[in-house]
């Protein structure tokens, strides 16, 4: 069994992701975050709120609506170019994304070439392709009193879509922040938030899901400031994922993506690429979007978006670099780096070796014996100062304590505090270290 799926079985089997809607038999690109999960998810989002927003005087937050105005859209360019390379098996009638099912192809991939490559359908086998067809990502929805029988100029006008990514209400806020705050240059404006894309071949876990949460930042800079800007964000983007994640920098690639390749609305772009399981995939890009947005407002709306120097009193429209990354990859990316298989005292053992910072809970406590009551009660006294004082604590009496101390390395809890006879004594207790299960004794009020 390979290392992603030890991960997802993993998951499952300790409440940190379940498949979407498991109990009517799921449902595909969808994954619900159980107990676990929540908790590492939002230590995620709130170190990169904290390392990003709150940490700095050049950044804002803002929290948009999912659904925007269609114009939104087409100014973005999504309506026209958001589409991936569709294609269809005429045996089998299954659909998959063309670039995903062969080697060497990209996402401008013709019916022609992807012919040549003579691909057999992943489901039935057979080599009998229809023509690639660009597939609209976009997730369509109607809003306002329209029924499913509805047509012609009231159907259109209800036409909405579910956004398919969280920059688009940075973009459209970019006018209501300079008026409210009117900020120095360079600023940036920040978002979490959900994101929908309708995949045609959602796959590998949570790396490409239908559903997601997304954190982006619009940077916005002088024009000719944009390089140093650049840099100055992916040096940031280094020291985030490498000293705040704790991923490991030897998995952590950067790409340059030839202009062939890239988004319609970048100048130049950086992917960084993680070594997953399953193999090297995209963690996070890092964009130069020029004026392409900001502008494109402008034509759409009607509206300037021209910022005014305070010092030089040059009027122009900032350029933006934006850094993008998607929750549920670096997610995984955290589990997959704090995940590990090792033997202690000839016992097979997992455990995740999640930094402190991330861990779902920071101490587990238990008593030796759950069945007495002073040890209990200890205990209880114990585990209630250290959640007062650090809230991510858990209790845990089930099993012998070897049992506790295997299921707590294996949802990643740094130290487990166990409550013995010698404390009832000494008032001292028994701490245990996840990562080299080295045992000390500790006054409790050092804790």
């Amino acid at each position: 069994m390979s290392k992603l799926d030890d991960i997802v079985s993993l998951c499952k089997r300790r409440g940190f992701v379940f498949p979407g809607s498991d109990v009517y038999g799921g449902f595909a690109g969808t994954w619900d975050f159980g107990p676990l999960g929540v908790i590492l998810k939002k230590k995620i989002m709130d170190s990169w709120w904290s390392f990003f927003v709150e940490g700095r005087d050049d950044m804002y937050g803002v929290d948009a609506a999912i659904l925007m105005n269609p114009k939104t859209w087409v100014a973005s360019g999504h309506t026209a170019t958001f589409a991936d390379p569709l294609v269809e098996c005429k045996e089998c009638k299954s659909r998959f994304r063309a670039d995903k099912i062969a080697d060497g192809i990209n996402e401008s991939v013709s019916s022609e070439e992807f012919w040549d490559l003579h691909v057999k359908c992943p489901v039935c086998g057979k080599e009998n392709w229809g023509p690639i067809r660009k597939f609209n990502m976009m997730f369509l929805t109607h809003v306002g009193a329209v029924l499913p029988e509805d047509t012609g100029e009231l159907a259109e006008k209800s036409i909405a879509y579910l956004r398919p990514e969280t920059a688009q209400g940075i973009f459209t806020n970019f006018k209501n922040v300079v008026d409210t705050f009117y900020p120095s240059l360079p600023f940036g404006l920040a978002q979490q938030g959900k994101a929908f894309r309708n995949e045609i071949s959602p796959r590998d876990f949570i790396l490409r899901d239908r559903e997601c949460s997304q954190m982006e930042i619009e940077y916005f800079v002088k024009p000719a400031d944009w390089e140093e800007n650049f840099e100055k964000m992916r040096e940031l983007f280094h020291e985030f994922l490498e000293k705040e994640m704790g991923l490991d920098a030897s998995l952590i690639h950067e790409l340059e993506v030839p202009a062939e390749d890239r988004a319609h609305y970048s100048k130049r772009t950086i992917d960084f690429m993680f070594d997953y399981p399953n193999g090297c995939e995209e963690l996070m890009g890092l964009a130069y979007r020029t004026d392409f947005d900001l502008s494109n407002i402008a034509r759409e709306s009607g509206k300037s978006m021209e910022y005014r120097d305070k010092i030089t009193g040059e009027v122009f429209v900032p350029h933006v670099i934006e850094p993008s990354i998607g929750v549920e990859r670096l997610f995984l990316a955290v589990l997959s780096n704090a995940y590990i298989e090792d033997e202690v005292n000839g016992e097979k053992r997992t455990v995740l070796k999640l930094p402190e910072n991330l861990a779902p809970y920071r101490f587990c406590v238990s008593p030796l014996l759950k069945n007495k009551s002073e040890l209990v009660g200890k205990a209880r006294e114990v585990y209630v100062l250290l959640k007062e004082k650090y809230g991510n604590v858990t209790w845990d009496d089930s099993g012998n304590i070897g049992k506790r101390y295997r299921k707590q390395d294996e949802i990643g809890t740094p130290k487990c505090v166990v409550i013995d006879f010698d404390t009832l004594e000494d008032k001292s207790v028994t701490v245990r270290d996840r990562d080299t299960t080295s045992q000390v004794r500790v006054k409790i009020e050092e804790l």
